[in-house]
């Protein structure tokens, strides 16, 4: 019981960590502080687990790692939206 809650609040914090970032690339029109690479390599990696969760047949993992991945797609959406601003 106690690992269960523990990988819920696990999985529901990284679910949501870049929700922030969001808000703040689309309040100051700015990705200037985004690491491109960094995006491409944890999307990569989130998207893994997201195959592994599948290949387990676990459904908290395929869940967790497919809403983090819609997070982060929308993040690269602005990367590319915003980027000719950066001076």
């Amino acid at each position: 019981m106690l690992w269960t809650i523990i990988g819920a609040l696990a999985a529901t914090l990284t679910m949501f960590s870049f929700v922030p970032q969001i808000f703040r690339s689309l309040r100051t029109r700015s990705v200037r502080d985004v690491s491109p690479v960094t995006l491409f390599q944890l999307s990569a990696g989130v998207f893994l687990w997201m195959i592994y969760g599948i290949s387990r047949q676990d459904p908290i993992i395929i869940a967790a790692n497919a809403i983090t991945l819609m997070t982060l797609s929308v993040l690269i959406f602005l990367y590319f939206k915003y980027r000719r601003l950066i001076k």
